[in-house]
């Protein structure tokens, strides 16, 4: 488990300095010009890109010692990060507050690719879980790999805050360039009895390529696995309603300061669940976990706007953020055990393509839906009418009602899902599938 250790701590390190780095960028360009299009565009354009690049990423990590694609993320982004703070140091001030101009959104695209490059240790890391821990250990493994996101999550949009408000951008790519070096150094001396990478049947080195046919053959092969990532994909598809109006919600009912210690304090959810999981795993059959966990998360979605209190709002986050650990648990170590080692980067890298591009679709979708549609419903519409005695009434209770809606869907969902034969199928692949961890000495 050493080497493990260290990977979770290096992958810490790497995320919370990416992380940073993207938050920072935000917060900075919203200083920079005061246009709430730019920081959308910003956050649009990030998941797009995380999106496009999952799939070859995948290919990657499947075809090459996934030290070295580790390495290599850390590099480029150390290139990308200098580039970046050349331009910065080289663009006359005015130009970087011109929302139309071309020097800002270079220099947001330079960052932003320094950032995703970063993201390829997240495909990474599931297949060493696979590599490196005995099957009956994964999901507890997974557990502390959900343990250091929620820490990252806590931590990053505190450090983002002060580098920007002590020295703006400088200081943001200067934290980036130094940790993700010493990410990258700390790395370099851990050592990692890993398999080779990927071989066909003849036991020569697979053609060094995408392969998205064999890809989607790999996952139609195993009974219900299109089911699971269709399932987490339309999770997300709903997921982006809180990406969409969380923050709005919440800065109807308390002031922007308040908001941000109680998501800061509802965060430790994050890492609590990691905890539990570390020590309990997540049972004999993951999946029936998952299923269990979405309904308690889209029943807590249901109920925590029906009333505008902010203890139901915080009891209803820190439940909804204990729970999203288990889930992707559920599924990383669903997969790594139904998915041969030598394709799970490709189907990783695919499953996070898929799932990732759901968000924020949902997000610019909802918007407009809620601002014209629902709020006017909720402020002096039939719905106002009809519920709003014991609702309320208002653009607060119409972004309520969309929270609501929201989680009735997702219970409807996660029940049909539940009693599937998508699911009965699955559950049955994974109880009789063999260890899929990989000989390191092949």
């Amino acid at each position: 488990m050493t080497p493990f250790h260290h990977l979770l701590v290096n992958n810490a390190v790497a995320n919370i300095t990416n992380y940073t780095v993207w938050f920072a960028l935000t917060f900075w360009v919203y200083i920079e010009t005061q246009s709430v299009f730019a920081t959308g565009m910003i956050a649009g354009l990030y998941l797009v890109l995380t999106a496009a690049f999952a799939l070859w990423f995948g290919s990657l990590v499947d075809h090459h010692r996934k030290k070295r694609v580790m390495l290599g993320s850390s590099l480029v982004s150390i290139a990308f990060y200098a580039i970046a703070f050349a331009a910065y140091v080289l663009t006359p001030e005015a130009a970087l507050s011109d929302v139309g101009g071309v020097s800002l959104w270079l220099l947001i695209g330079l960052i932003m690719l320094g950032v995703i490059a970063g993201n390829i240790r997240g495909i990474a890391l599931p297949t060493l879980v696979t590599a490196l821990i005995p099957e009956d250990r994964r999901d507890k493994a997974n557990g502390l790999v959900g343990m250091v996101s929620g820490i990252g999550f806590l931590t990053t949009s505190v450090i983002s805050g002060f580098l920007v408000a002590w020295g703006g951008l400088v200081a943001t790519l200067a934290f980036g360039l130094i940790f993700t070096a010493l990410a990258f150094a700390h790395l370099m001396t851990v050592r990692l009895d890993e398999p080779p990478p990927a071989t066909d049947e003849s036991g020569e080195h697979a053609p060094k390529k995408i392969d998205l046919p064999g890809t989607l053959k790999i996952i139609g092969a195993v009974p219900g696995l299109f089911a699971l990532i269709l399932f987490a994909t339309f999770n997300n598809f709903l997921g982006g309603v809180f990406m969409a109006l969380m923050d709005a919600y919440g800065l109807s009912l308390m002031a922007v300061q308040h908001w941000g210690l109680l998501w800061g304090a509802v965060s430790v959810a994050f890492i609590l669940s990691g905890i539990v999981i570390a020590r309990t795993g997540l049972g004999a059959n993951p999946l029936r976990t998952l299923m269990i966990v979405n309904l308690i998360a889209w029943t807590t979605a249901a109920l925590f706007t029906l009333q505008p209190w902010i203890v139901l709002l915080g009891v209803g986050c820190f439940i909804w953020m204990f729970v999203g650990p288990f889930a992707e648990a559920a599924e990383q170590t669903t997969l790594q055990k139904v998915v041969p080692y030598e394709r799970q980067g490709r189907v990783f890298g695919f499953a996070q393509s898929v799932e990732l591009a759901a968000a924020p679709l949902t997000a610019f979708l909802i918007g407009p839906l809620t601002q014209f549609v629902v709020i006017p419903f909720m402020t002096d519409g039939a719905g106002a009418a009809a519920i709003g005695d014991w609702f309320g009434r208002g653009p607060d209770r119409g972004i309520a009602l969309v929270f609501t809606i929201a989680g009735v869907v997702g219970i409807l969902l996660t029940t049909a899902a539940f009693n599937s034969p998508y699911y009965r199928r699955l559950s049955a692949a994974y109880a009789r599938a063999p260890d899929t961890q990989p000989d390191a000495t092949a």
